[in-house]
């Protein structure tokens, strides 16, 4: 089992393990930081579950799951998690997500780790076409994605459904022969 580490700049990326399931519910069980995302604040044992399935998905071949603990680069302390999910009947696409602790929020992090997770997605993965899909709400996501380079494709309506009804989604994409490595 080879255990995935992509370094850029502040920030790291690396599989998630059974000892970051705490830092993981700060994050995924924080009412802040999951009012954007398509379900309800996680208890501890929902984030257990999801690190075990992402560990199981580390042996899978192909692999098409990719969750990844956000690490600051020079504490590494994990400070979020991304999601990177290989679509199976379009292998050179794949769907990026992302959430992290609001003690980094507006300091750019947010943009270094999508470019990070494009980096990522383009030379490690070789892949074409990375999109992600955020709450019409969610402006830092937007600022995020933007400033990364991704372009805004248009909306979907009634996209997914919340614990407070449906919600459309709006869609960016990067392509590999447009992408810029900034």
């Amino acid at each position: 089992m080879r255990q995935v580490v992509w370094n850029r700049d502040r920030l790291g990326l690396r599989d998630v393990t059974e000892a970051d399931v705490p830092a993981l519910h700060a994050i995924y069980g924080d009412p802040t930081v999951t009012q954007h995302m398509p379900f309800a604040p996680r208890t501890l044992g929902e984030v257990a579950d999801l690190v075990d399935e992402a560990m199981a998905a580390v042996c899978a071949q192909p692999r098409l799951l990719y969750v990844m603990a956000v690490v600051d680069a020079e504490r590494r302390d994990l400070i979020g998690v991304a999601r990177l999910s290989i679509e199976s009947e379009h292998p050179h696409s794949a769907e990026i997500g992302f959430g992290l602790h609001p003690d980094v929020w507006g300091r750019g992090v947010g943009t270094d780790l999508v470019r990070l997770l494009l980096s990522f997605g383009f030379k490690e993965l070789g892949l074409h076409r990375i999109w992600g899909a955020r709450s019409p709400a969610n402006l830092p996501a937007q600022l995020a994605m933007l400033t990364a380079g991704m372009v805004e494709e248009g909306r979907i309506r009634h996209h997914v459904h919340t614990p407070h009804g449906w919600r459309d989604s709006i869609v960016h994409s990067a392509l590999e022969d447009e992408w810029i490595d900034r």
